[in-house]
C-alpha cells in the first residue's frame, strides 16, 4: 500500500470540505482531498445550485403566465422538461468547471474514490494511505426517510425528483420544511397539482410564526394545498400512482410522493468510530472549535449538529483551516447564520424567532414589528406581497430579523450584520435606503422601531 504524506487530508469535497482546502492552500498547507464522487458534493451538483435553477425557471413561468398584467403580451405554451434539465445542468457543469479549475490552480491534490479514517488518523482510499499533521472530517449528509417507506418507484427523493424527465400532473410532497415547500413551489409553477403533507403544525415550522402563516396563506392563494398537524401512516404505489394515509385515515393520491423529512449525516461505514471520533445520534461530536475527540481529527459542515446549510460548512471548512494554521478565529452563533427558503415567497431570517426571545427575555422585554410590503414600491411593481417582521429587546439591541416575499433573500445580509453586531433600531435608523428598493422596507421596520416611522402608522 502506497503512503501520501500532505499537513491537512480533508475527507469529502462538498461546500464544507472545499473551502477548507482552499483556506489551507492559501495559508501555505499541502493538502490532500478525498471526493467519492464530484466536488463541490451535494450543494453544487444535487442541491443548492440545481434546485435554484429549477426555482428560476419556474419563475420565468410565471412571469409570462402574468405578463398581460404588465401589458406585455406573452403566452406559456408548456415547460419543455428535457429543456429545462438542460439548462440545469449547464449551469452545475459550468460551475463544477469552474471549482475544478480553482482547486488545481491552488495547488490542491485531489483524490477520488471513497475514503475510510483509520485508528492511526489515516485516510485509506483503494490502495493507497493519506497520511495528515491533521485531518478534517466532511462527508456530507443523504436524504432521510422514514421507517417502513421504501424509496424507489414513484416514491422519490429529491435527487431522484431532479433527474424526472417529465412535469408531473400531480404530487405530493411529504415534510413541509426547506426542501418540501421549495420543490412545492417548482412544481406548482410548471403547472403539478401539489400537496404537502407536514406533521408538525406549520410549514417552515423552524421560523417565526409571521412567517410560516404568511407562506400558508401565500400557498394557498397559489393553489398549493397542506396537510397540517397530522403524522404519515404509510404510502402505497402501483404502475399509475401512490396513496399516502395519514394517521387520521385521510388518503391523498398522486402521479409521485416526493419525501422531504431532512437529511441524515453521512457517517457510516467510514471508521469514524473505530477510530475514535464520537457520534451520537450519527452525527460526530465536536467541540466549539470543531475538534472531535480524536486529536487532529476535525469535523465541519452536514455532520456536525446545527444548521445543515453550505454558507455554514464554507464558514466552518474556513475557521478549522485557520485554527490549524495556528490563528485565533471566534465561534460564530447558530442564529447568526442567514437562513433563506428559495420557494415563491422566499423566507428569509437570521437571530432569533419572537417566540425563543420571549421565552429568553420575557414578554415586557421584548418588542417587535411588522412592515407588510404592500406599502413597499419595489414590492409593488415586481407584484410580491409579504412582510418583514424585526424582533429587538425592549431599549436593547436587534434580537432577529425575518422575511417574507419575492427576492427578500438578497436582504438577508443587512439583517445578519444588524443581529451580530447587536445594533439598535435606533443605531440603523439614520442610515439611507436607496429608492425605490426592496431593502426600504427593512428600513421602514427599523424605523418603527426606533420610534419614527415614516411610511407606517
Amino acid at each position: 500500500m502506497a503512503t501520501h504524506e500532505f499537513d491537512i487530508v480533508i475527507l469529502g469535497g462538498g461546500s464544507g470540505g472545499y473551502a477548507a482546502a482552499l483556506r489551507a492552500s492559501e495559508l501555505g498547507k499541502k493538502v490532500a482531498l478525498i471526493e467519492k464522487d464530484k466536488v463541490g458534493g451535494t450543494c453544487l451538483h444535487r442541491g443548492c445550485i440545481p434546485t435554484k435553477a429549477l426555482l428560476h425557471a419556474a419563475e420565468v413561468a410565471d412571469h409570462v403566465r402574468s405578463a398581460a398584467s404588465v401589458g406585455v403580451t406573452a403566452t406559456l405554451e408548456a415547460v419543455d422538461a428535457a429543456g429545462v434539465r438542460a439548462y440545469r445542468e449547464g449551469i452545475v457543469a459550468k460551475k463544477f468547471k469552474g471549482l475544478e479549475g480553482l482547486i488545481k490552480a491552488r495547488g490542491i491534490t485531489t483524490v477520488s474514490g471513497e475514503g475510510r479514517l483509520e485508528a492511526d488518523r489515516s485516510v485509506v482510499v483503494g490502495d493507497d494511505r493519506y497520511v495528515g499533521g491533521d485531518v478534517i472530517l466532511a462527508t456530507g449528509s443523504y436524504s432521510r426517510s422514514l421507517p417502513g417507506l421504501e424509496i424507489g418507484g414513484r416514491i422519490l427523493t429529491s435527487e431522484h425528483a431532479l433527474a424526472l424527465d417529465e412535469v408531473p400532473s400531480s404530487v405530493i410532497i411529504l415534510g413541509g420544511g426547506v426542501i418540501g415547500v421549495e420543490f412545492a413551489s417548482v412544481w406548482k409553477s410548471f403547472g403539478a397539482e401539489v400537496t404537502i403533507v407536514e406533521a408538525l403544525p406549520h410549514l417552515v415550522p423552524n421560523e417565526d410564526i409571521a412567517l410560516s402563516m404568511g407562506l400558508e396563506r401565500a400557498f394557498r392563494r397559489r393553489g398549493i394545498t397542506y396537510s397540517l398537524g397530522t403524522r404519515f401512516q404509510k404510502a402505497e404505489q402501483d404502475d399509475s400512482q401512490v396513496t399516502v394515509t395519514l394517521e387520521d385515515g385521510k388518503t391523498f393520491s398522486a402521479d409521485y410522493l416526493l419525501v422531504a423529512v431532512g437529511r441524515g449525516p453521512a457517517t457510516a461505514g467510514l471508521g469514524f468510530e473505530e477510530a475514535g471520533v464520537g457520534l451520537e445520534r450519527g452525527f460526530v461530536t465536536v467541540d466549539e472549535q470543531l475538534r472531535t475527540a480524536v486529536p487532529g481529527v476535525w469535523a465541519v459542515g452536514d455532520i456536525v449538529p446545527g444548521l445543515q446549510l453550505a454558507h455554514r460548512g464554507f464558514l466552518q471548512g474556513i475557521a478549522v483551516a485557520e485554527r490549524i494554521a495556528g490563528m485565533e478565529v471566534p465561534t460564530l452563533p447558530e442564529s447568526q447564520i442567514p437562513r433563506v427558503t428559495y420557494c415563491s415567497p422566499e423566507v428569509a431570517s437570521v437571530g432569533i424567532t419572537e417566540e425563543a426571545a420571549v421565552a429568553a427575555h420575557g414578554a415586557d422585554g421584548v418588542v417587535s414589528y411588522e412592515y407588510n410590503l404592500a406599502g413597499n414600491g419595489k414590492s409593488e411593481i415586481i407584484g410580491t406581497g409579504g412582510t418583514v417582521k424585526v424582533v429587538r429587546r425592549k431599549d436593547g439591541p436587534v434580537l432577529g430579523v425575518h422575511m417574507l416575499g419575492d427576492r427578500v433573500g438578497e436582504l438577508i445580509t443587512e439583517g445578519q450584520l444588524a443581529v451580530a453586531w447587536e445594533a439598535h433600531p435606533e443605531d440603523i435608523a439614520p442610515l439611507i435606503h436607496a429608492h425605490p428598493t426592496q431593502s426600504e422596507a427593512l428600513g421602514e421596520a427599523f424605523l418603527a422601531l426606533a420610534g419614527k416611522p415614516l411610511h407606517a402608522l
